[in-house]
């Protein structure tokens, strides 16, 4: 069976060009002042890179809306706190694996929804999960699912989520992220099977108290929650697209928790204001550039290999990154199946070995065109990759796009080479599957074309041993790489500085799972 992936709706566009925000605000919102000491009013103050869009699991357009879902609604597990990543029963009192394609579970008998939509039952789990891989919901998120086929409800709080094939990202995607949220099946049939800007009910330890977009969304503690009591009565999520701007807020102590500047990190290592603390984990993003192979002037191997090796990636995270980030070797992320410790190409330029291939290549009066998002960090790197390959002798000329152009470069055959950047969720398959040959043109804007990459993709999502996926991944990029069509350049980082009354819960990659911050 193979996993339709389309070309995407506004949903995925969105989730991959992460801090190209959303509703965005380039101030700090009104609507609260200056205090005394952060956190010292029992109120845990946050900041979002933007605005939330929606309160349903199926609809959900970034990180931003999942953070106060994953608060607010139950999962039949979590993702777990801490520098691993892995997982822990939320609403599941029990879930195992009996055969490759059957999950069972058991739910807690403690979990209720609001507005007097009763107790959770495992009927609301397989609304909630099919309600994801329906067509007609059109939900932005449906391939997180991948090879669900149903679920059995076998007893009131009892069922056994049924795959068509075995699908090893369920663990790590479909059942604690986005897709996993469970609604009341109740409450969306009440409200004709929508879900909006308002939740029609919760359950999860935190409320959603009042929404103001663009400025401030209140979540208020669940008085009806029977599980372990979260630390704050109330967390306020403030969406301020600058990061510049919200490090001045949290240095005015107008609010806790903030991811950082990659510019200001080398300052924040030198001491937090106000007692804080500054804490670096790796990103899941992945930044390369890539060579669209059917274009003519880059059909030509070893003129794509000969600018691999003129690529000094080094210079570009010195200077585009402040030195706050470390070299890629692919596109799965530290910590991941499938992460290689080295690639086949070292970060530093061999320009000896550059000028060779491309003499090998008979190529002369090479000038090629470079597309880029208009934002800083991008516009520095292909400076550094223009510079580079001028030591060579090819000449690139530099388009800076802005994000709506920028984002249907994909489409366009005339493009040449492009700096691109992409997010995951935490498994390997969310990165290979853009890169298949059914993607070409679509979201493989190289369009590589390998079968023998298509065949490892196919069979390393549904492989569930570790070890083995571990080197499927491993090949797979290694056949990117030998392409010559791709010059990986770093996962970037996720620095975040939060208060000394707070003790933060993240993410692995350093985003916030928010019912579980506590109080120092």
């Amino acid at each position: 069976m193979k996993i339709e992936w389309t070309k995407a709706p506004m949903g995925r566009r969105n989730f991959l060009r992460g801090a190209t925000a959303l509703g965005a605000v380039t101030a700090v919102p009104m609507g609260f002042g200056s205090r005394a000491a952060a956190g010292t009013d029992g109120v845990l103050r946050i900041r979002a890179y933007g605005d939330t869009q929606t309160m349903d699991p199926a609809k959900i357009l970034s990180v931003n809306e999942e953070e106060v879902m994953a608060a607010t609604y139950n999962k039949l597990i979590q993702y777990k706190p801490g520098r691993e990543w892995g997982w822990q029963l939320d609403a599941a009192s029990m879930i195992e694996q009996v055969d490759p394609t059957h999950i069972k579970f058991a739910l807690r008998d403690d979990i209720g929804f609001t507005n007097g939509f009763g107790a959770m039952t495992a009927e609301d789990v397989k609304f909630s999960f099919e309600r994801v891989i329906d067509p007609a919901t059109e939900a932005t998120n449906k391939p997180d699912m991948g090879t669900l086929s149903h679920v059995e409800v076998t007893g009131e709080r009892e069922g056994t989520i049924v795959l068509k094939d075995p699908f090893a990202p369920l663990w790590s995607i479909a059942l604690p992220y986005q897709t996993g949220n469970i609604v009341s099946k109740k409450a969306v049939e009440a409200a004709g099977g929508i879900i909006g800007t308002d939740p029609v009910a919760e359950s999860g330890p935190y409320l959603r108290d009042s929404w103001s977009p663009k400025s401030k969304t209140v979540l208020k503690r669940n008085p009806d929650w029977k599980g372990a009591a979260p630390a704050w009565d109330t967390i306020e999520i403030l969406p301020i697209d600058d990061e510049n701007t919200a490090e001045i807020a949290f240095e005015a102590g107008e609010i806790d928790f903030t991811r950082v500047s990659l510019g200001s990190v080398e300052r924040y290592r030198g001491g937090v204001p106000n007692g804080g603390t500054l804490i670096e984990n790796p990103s899941l993003y992945y930044v390369w550039l890539g060579m669209n192979m059917d274009h003519p002037k880059l059909q030509n191997k070893k003129l794509r290999q000969a600018i691999q090796h003129a690529i000094d990636v080094p210079s570009i995270l010195q200077a585009a990154y402040f030195g706050a980030v470390e070299p890629s070797t692919g596109i799965i992320a530290p910590g991941l199946a499938g992460n290689r410790k080295t690639g086949m190409i070292p970060p530093e330029a061999n320009f000896e070995k550059a000028a060779a291939l491309l003499a090998e290549s008979g190529e002369t009066n090479v000038s090629l065109t470079l597309d880029v998002l208009n934002k800083t960090t991008f516009a520095t790197t292909a400076q550094i990759i223009q510079a580079t390959l001028a030591q060579i002798g090819i000449s690139v000329e530099i388009n800076l796009l802005e994000s709506g152009a920028f984002w249907a470069s994909g489409d366009n055959e005339n493009l040449q080479l492009v700096l691109n950047r992409y997010s995951m969720t935490p498994d390997p398959y969310y990165a290979t599957s853009w890169f298949t040959t059914e993607q070409a043109g679509i979201w493989n804007w190289e369009r590589h074309k390998n079968p023998e990459y298509d065949a490892l993709h196919e069979a390393a999502f549904r492989e569930t041993d570790t070890a083995k996926r571990d080197e499927m991944y491993q090949q797979a990029q290694s056949i990117m790489e030998e392409s010559g069509a791709y010059r990986f350049i770093t996962h970037e980082a996720t620095p975040v500085i939060h208060s000394a009354d707070v003790v933060p819960a993240l993410r692995p990659d350093g985003l916030s799972l928010l019912r579980y911050f506590d109080k120092a």
